[in-house]
């Protein structure tokens, strides 16, 4: 058998036992794994918090903060502290809800958080402003360095196919780069 007539075999097998798995998906409406909105666990809010001031205290532990430093110090962890978390929003009432509107609400949140961020990055310019540059050095260190890979595993970046901080620093140490 010649190597086109053995490729074409191939493809034909691949091509019915793809369309037989693919026919065999459950068709009703029921949430099938991972195709759930948000498989999340709720965030359980006292730990949470909790965690939130131990990592806030070795913080301020790690700066060695003057006397004149606490007020902003103060400041900074207060804007810092979340509120508590919205109600999920009601699946029916979304589910009936328009595309364009679902978007809306999207943006609308979306917008929210950016105000928070704002206000959240204005309390850490006026707090980093009163450290010195040793103490700056300390709070780059320890501040926003996972931001998004909340879920690493092992150093790789959070799962994220390698392309996390260590892929980076590996890549950047390659000659050539």
């Amino acid at each position: 058998m010649n190597s086109f007539r053995k490729t074409m075999l191939v493809g034909a097998l691949v091509i019915a036992f793809g369309g037989g798995a693919y026919a065999a998906q459950p068709t009703s409406d029921a949430p099938r794994g991972g195709d759930t909105q948000n498989t999340q666990r709720p965030r359980d809010e006292g730990k949470f918090h909790e965690h939130m001031a131990k990592r806030q205290a070795a913080l301020h532990d790690k700066l060695k903060l003057t006397a004149a430093q606490e007020p902003a110090w103060q400041t900074f962890a207060a804007s810092m502290t979340p509120p508590p978390r919205d109600a999920r929003p009601d699946r029916n009432e979304w589910k009936n809800m328009s595309a364009p509107d679902r978007m809306e609400k999207m943006l609308a949140k979306m917008k929210e958080r950016e105000t928070k961020m704002g206000e959240h990055l204005a309390a850490m310019k006026t707090f980093y402003a009163q450290l010195t540059p040793e103490q700056q050095k300390v709070f780059n260190d320890n501040v926003g360095k996972g931001m998004g890979h909340h879920h690493k595993r092992d150093g790789d970046g959070g799962g994220h196919g390698g392309r996390g901080q260590r892929a980076h620093q590996d890549s950047s140490t390659q000659p050539g780069k």
